[in-house]
């Protein structure tokens, strides 16, 4: 959430800074009868000029390192389920492999070919989980020839995405 709190106030500021500038601009007054309005000496356009690049750098730079640093992988999923180093590394399989066809929640997974893993696993008794998990990897669906093939992953790896999807699923 604090990342997108900080995006939405950079929006607002950039959006309000570019306002003022508008209005500013609008209401500096124009030429009359090529007559040069007085301007701003040479300290107020400098001054301004800071001010610009102060406010560019404060946007451009610090904003998005703040939402970067925010958004950084934790230990935790989504919900606050905290993840062993092998459920984080089912994450990250499971990322690539079957984020795009299932959602799950705390991988941000919103795939709409295959089933909603927290509402299919997160139902199920917590010892039955990994087994059930286990068996949907290595044997696909519909034997294999269905829209899940099987083996798609194996060893290890099948067993780290098993980990995670029964610790995450319907948090």
């Amino acid at each position: 959430m604090f990342p997108a709190v900080i995006t939405a106030l950079a929006f607002i500021v950039t959006f309000l800074v570019v306002g003022l500038v508008v209005v500013a601009a609008a209401f500096s007054g124009g030429r009359r009868n090529g007559e040069r309005p007085a301007g701003p000496s040479r300290r107020g356009r400098r001054a301004v000029a800071v001010l610009v690049g102060v406010l560019v750098l404060l946007l451009g730079v610090l904003v998005p390192a703040l939402v970067i640093a925010a958004a950084k992988s934790s230990d935790k999923a989504p919900g606050g389920v905290e993840l062993t180093a092998a459920q984080e590394r089912g994450r990250e399989i499971f990322a690539q492999r079957c984020a795009t066809c299932h959602t799950l929640a705390a991988a941000h997974a919103v795939g709409k070919v295959g089933p909603n893993l927290d509402q299919l696993v997160g139902g199920l008794d917590p010892k039955g989980q990994i087994p059930f998990i286990l068996s949907a990897i290595k044997q696909g669906r519909a034997q294999g020839r269905g829209q899940m093939p099987a083996g798609l992953v194996d060893g290890q790896d099948a067993q780290d995405v098993a980990a995670f999807v029964a610790a995450v699923a319907g948090h």
